[in-house]
């Protein structure tokens, strides 16, 4: 009941910093996705940019232009994404403890890339304090089936057992598995 308490409490506080930070103009639309894996919710909020600059309408380059590579991307547009998880996470060998976190990414011009989890909360996304960093995972890189004209982050349950986290843009995916913690 503690840690249901704590989370709830991180969770309005957290909402309580995005709405503040909401009155900044947005300039994408914003989604919050959200599933239950073997009994515990895990929940992303996010901003959805689009491939075309919305100033000029003209199609960006996303990976190594928009998206830097070997730099923290915040990972969507505006105020930082933001993941919660009811349980700890295990990705590999590396544990998420149960709260809310900060998301951001790194690509690399190789295709390899690390989604990082930090414990700094309520930042406007950019730049990106590293020394908050709780963890940084390999995410793993793949053609998409189709092209995402606007960036999307999914929470799937993983056949295998477990959840994946996918960020999609362009015709790129990148994925990072993931299990509960009991």
């Amino acid at each position: 009941m503690k840690t249901f308490s704590s989370l709830l409490l991180t969770a309005v506080l957290l909402a309580s910093a995005s709405s503040l930070q909401a009155q900044q103009k947005r300039v994408s639309p914003h989604e919050t996705v959200s599933t239950v894996v073997d009994g515990s919710r895990v929940t992303i909020s996010y901003g959805r940019p689009y491939s075309k600059d919305p100033k000029s309408g003209e199609v960006r380059k996303i990976w190594g232009g928009l998206v830097p590579y070997g730099k923290a991307w915040r990972m969507g547009a505006d105020e930082a994404t933001s993941l919660i998880t009811q349980q700890p996470l295990m990705i590999g060998s590396t544990t998420i403890p149960a709260g809310a976190y900060t998301l951001y990414f790194v690509p690399n011009e190789d295709g390899t890339a690390k989604l990082a989890f930090s414990s700094a909360l309520g930042a406007w996304g950019v730049p990106v304090n590293e020394k908050n960093d709780v963890a940084r995972v390999d995410a793993t890189k793949a053609a998409a089936d189709k092209d995402f004209d606007q960036f999307a982050v999914s929470l799937e349950k993983n056949p295998a057992g477990g959840g994946v986290i996918k960020l999609s843009w362009e015709k790129t995916v990148y994925s990072v598995a993931f299990t509960v913690k009991k």
